[in-house]
């Protein structure tokens, strides 16, 4: 799949970036099946409302952004459900686990949404990795933020994708755990041939990327 963003500004960011570039807003570029993106996004610069555009949370905003050539506004609901079940998967900021839910049962819900891409196992191979297996039979809401993190992480995976959308991912996790869901990352998009774009606020060397973008 590939993502085209023409000319993209969010109304609530219409004038600021009348005065300031960017290689994203008021811009024409495309995302190509595979690439992988790091976006730099200072904080107020629309990092996580352009996410939300991507994913389709949120039309507030000037330009088109297509799909395969399709534009986004113009996807149907059923569609749409097709696309975030199949095409495009992603970890939000805020994370956005069940509280009241077991981790699994957070992950399980992703993995079953269609014909499931993994096996249930998977998940505990997964857990294992980031370290994160003692609390899969306790409620989200009971987890520290960066076992939540990893959570999410994992959730995000265990469906089939083409692209990967991360609002920074790794903020509450250190630097060892961090290579563990990098790798996990790596190795899932390398499967499925899938790209990803990834907003952060700082500079990194996680992934070798192939483009890096200013927000």
């Amino acid at each position: 799949m590939q993502i085209e963003l023409k000319n993209v500004v969010p109304v609530p960011l219409k004038d600021k970036f009348a005065q300031r570039t960017s290689d994203i807003w008021n811009a024409h570029i495309n995302f190509n099946q595979g690439e992988r993106i790091k976006i730099k996004a200072p904080s107020g610069t629309g990092k996580t409302t352009l996410v939300h555009i991507l994913y389709k949370l949120r039309e507030d905003y000037e330009g088109e952004v297509l799909l395969d050539g399709k534009g986004l506004r113009q996807t149907s609901s059923e569609q749409l459900a097709i696309n975030r079940q199949q095409q495009v998967s992603i970890i939000f900021q805020d994370l956005r686990l069940f509280p009241n839910l077991t981790a699994r049962e957070n992950i399980e819900l992703k993995r079953v949404l269609q014909k499931p891409f993994y096996e249930s196992g998977v998940i505990d191979a997964m857990a294992e990795q980031l370290g994160v297996t003692h609390i899969l039979n306790q409620r989200a809401a009971l987890c520290s933020y960066g076992e939540q993190q990893r959570l999410a992480i994992i959730r995000a995976l265990v469906q089939p994708f083409s692209w990967l959308i991360m609002d920074e991912p790794f903020s509450h996790l250190d630097q060892a755990n961090i290579g563990k869901a990098v790798a996990l990352i790596d190795t899932e998009c390398e499967k499925r041939n899938a790209g990803f774009i990834l907003t952060d606020l700082d500079d990194d060397t996680h992934f070798t990327y192939n483009r890096q973008l200013a927000l």
